[in-house]
């Protein structure tokens, strides 16, 4: 089965708050695993640019725009306490920067380097570079849930997810040939994210590994 992403290769080095958080999630995760295509994040809560607030150029932030024909739903976005919503809202902004560098087919875009930095960036990167090398993209929509927030002082945050690809599927440009393959355990992965806040009040993601077909996030 072909895969609309496979693992990130970036190792993320995981403290003890971050294993607590696990603990309730799946357990640690391994990036070493990888497919047969570059590792990847998702995009957008909806089909054309971004409504969140978070991603206004009012506010210094990138605009992010999907095709019509793409889209990620985000779960659990209102947790209640407004420190872990903004974190929420930086990763999924961190998620949709991915995705829309994979539209683009340039790993150049102005909200990759904005919301991801160190291993995360080169990761996110070495992922887009995989589907530009491939003339792929990606159609369908994709589901992130099960998001979980662990805040470590005032600056720095860990966040374990999961996400169902089984509704997304990988489009050659240059044929238009999409890759409907039936959904399987693999549909299913399990991300764990370190973010830091910078000093203009963005949690930018800076490190990034995921497990395909992780028991945690099996439907």
């Amino acid at each position: 089965m072909t895969h609309r992403r496979v693992s990130l290769p970036a190792a993320l080095v995981l403290t003890a708050v971050v294993a607590l958080t696990l603990s309730g999630c799946g357990g640690e995760d391994s990036s070493s695993d990888r497919e047969d295509k570059a590792p990847g994040v998702s995009a957008g809560d909806g089909p054309s640019a971004s409504t969140s607030p978070r991603d206004s150029m009012a506010e210094g932030r990138p605009g992010i725009e999907f095709p019509s024909d793409a889209k990620n739903v985000f779960e659990g976005e209102r947790t209640g306490d407004s420190a872990k919503d903004a974190v929420l809202a930086d990763n999924a902004s961190s998620i949709k920067a991915v995705d829309e560098a994979i539209f683009k087919g340039s790993a150049e875009t102005k909200a990759l380097g904005f919301y991801n930095v160190d291993k995360a960036l080169s990761s996110s990167i070495a992922y887009v570079q995989g589907y530009i090398d491939d003339n792929d993209t990606w159609i369908g929509v994709t589901r992130y849930f099960d998001r979980k927030v662990t805040l470590k002082g005032t600056d720095k945050a860990y966040v374990t997810y999961c996400s169902d690809e089984s509704k997304s599927y990988i489009k050659n440009k240059k044929s238009g040939k999409v890759d409907k393959s039936v959904a399987s355990a693999d549909s299913f992965v399990l991300y764990n994210t370190a973010l830091t806040k910078n000093a203009a009040g963005v949690w930018q993601t800076t490190d990034i590994s995921s497990k395909r077909g992780d028991a945690a996030c099996q439907p």
